[in-house]
């Protein structure tokens, strides 16, 4: 009688290891970062830690707004641990309605706080820069722009520079960081004389790529991304980092964001995912795969950029008021 009863409970036990035992630990993360880039990672993150990774990926239809709307949509009973960002606007949109959890990954001391909530709600690593793309056949290597002011003190006629709308994209995030660095008074006049000197406001940041490519103009404004293709396709032309000087104020980056959702399912596992993602070693890789094009880091990339001294949040404070003006003062440029 004895055995039988000890047989009984081996069986259960080992029924109850099935059911459980080899139920895998996972973690969900919804990301803006298109899936080409994130499948490796979540491959090497998984063969590390054992912890499945479920992805929900943006589409082209619905981008990050999509996602960030099923945030907030599951606010109630989060299914979503980590979001991760292609941009920061948005991320602290949700840290706005009280979405997001603190918590600071390990081993971003060498991550400036510029690009870190003070507070431990998100944290950046890696991204894009503004940058200005020059005609090399229009424009002679010693009359290359060097600033933004460039666009505004007489060194170019407006009609042989690009800008896009400031009301949109970067171009927009831009403008709110000038205001940011700046003060109001100073980044209102500098886009007022942008229009005044007739500087070409167009659709887009692949426009003004377009544009500096075809020598339509002497110089568009854009990202590195778009940047980088015209220089692939092997068109006249070279990228220029504005306000690297050690009085200028730096270019526009704008980075990667991930943070822990609040009331993550499987938080623990959301933290270690967070620490392997803003890690040097992600943010270097994402360089090589070419999905990055600066580090917010010192000494890693292939290009070291002098980014603004602003923390991103001041960048988000100005978007209001730097959006009005620019609605009133480029409207009918449209």
């Amino acid at each position: 009688m004895k055995r039988a009863m000890l047989g009984c409970l081996v069986l259960a036990a080992a029924a109850l290891c099935m059911a459980g035992c080899g139920r895998k630990e996972e973690v969900v993360v919804y990301t803006a970062v298109e899936q080409v880039y994130c499948e490796e990672l979540f491959g090497r993150f998984e063969e590390e830690t054992g912890i499945q990774v479920r992805a929900v990926y943006d589409t082209e239809a619905n981008k990050t707004t999509g996602l960030v709307n099923r945030v907030i949509s599951e606010a109630d009973k989060p299914v979503c641990d980590v979001f991760w960002n292609n941009e920061f606007i948005q991320t602290i949109d949700l840290q706005e309605k009280g979405l997001l959890e603190r918590y600071v990954p390990a081993g971003t001391e060498d991550i400036p706080q510029a690009y870190r909530d003070a507070e431990g709600y998100w944290t950046a690593f890696g991204g894009r820069a503004r940058v200005m793309l020059v005609n090399t056949e229009l424009t002679k290597e010693e009359d290359y722009p060097e600033s933004v002011y460039d666009f505004v003190n007489g060194s170019f006629a407006g009609e042989d520079l690009a800008l896009a709308y400031p009301m949109f994209g970067t171009t927009r995030t831009q403008a709110a960081a000038m205001y940011a660095q700046l003060g109001e008074d100073a980044a209102r006049e500098f886009f007022r004389q942008v229009r005044a000197r007739g500087v070409q406001i167009v659709d887009g940041n692949s426009v003004t790529k377009d544009m500096a490519a075809a020598g339509q103009v002497m110089v568009g404004y854009t990202d590195t991304d778009d940047a980088k293709d015209a220089l692939k396709d092997g068109a006249s032309v070279v990228m220029i980092f504005p306000d690297q000087g050690e009085d200028g104020m730096g270019t526009l980056i704008t980075p990667s964001t991930a943070a822990l959702v609040k009331g993550a399912p499987h938080s623990e596992n959301g933290k270690k995912l967070l620490d392997f993602l803003v890690s040097a070693e992600t943010e270097r890789f994402l360089i090589e795969k070419g999905f990055f094009d600066v580090s917010v880091r010192e000494n890693q990339g292939d290009f070291q950029v002098k980014g603004m001294d602003l923390n991103l949040r001041d960048i988000y404070l100005m978007l209001d008021v730097s959006s009005k003006d620019m609605e009133e003062i480029f409207l009918d440029a449209r």
